[in-house]
């Protein structure tokens, strides 16, 4: 028995392809693609030993980011929190990078910095509901 799940595993690494972010294994999935809820680990698995440990564990503040939110917060690191390198590194504007990193702050609980800038998304979400005209809207997002 034993054997037979030694080789699944090593058939499982065999089966995974190569470049998946240079270690054969799948990106790291921390939303439920149904429902959009945080998922949880249950299972760990050291490739090397076969040992597997079950349980319930939290996947923590990573859990709460999606994918695109971990590969911001990678480049961020890498460009020690630098957003004008990041956002020509992405090919993206600087308010844009911005916008990203307060989603991210959001999503971990915190609050945005407030700029003193109207929130541009706000101001056209009002905007296309018809909450505002568009003079209105024009005279929020000048400031």
């Amino acid at each position: 028995m034993e054997n037979n799940g030694a080789q699944q595993r090593a058939a499982r690494r065999e089966n995974a392809q190569d470049g998946k972010r240079g270690t054969g294994m799948y990106p790291l999935l921390t939303r439920d693609p149904v429902s959009g809820d945080e998922l949880i680990v249950t299972r760990l698995e050291c490739p090397s030993s076969g040992i597997t440990i079950e349980g319930q564990f939290s996947l923590g503040w990573i859990g709460r980011l999606t994918q695109e939110q971990l590969d911001f917060v990678e480049l961020m690191v890498k460009y020690r929190g630098n957003i004008q390198k990041l956002a020509s590194e992405m090919n993206i504007a600087y308010n844009t990078a911005r916008n990203r990193l307060d989603d991210i702050v959001t999503a971990l609980g915190g609050t945005p910095e407030y700029d003193g800038r109207p929130d541009r998304r706000s101001v056209l979400d009002k905007l296309a509901a018809k909450e505002i005209t568009v003079e209105e809207a024009m005279k929020q997002l000048k400031g």
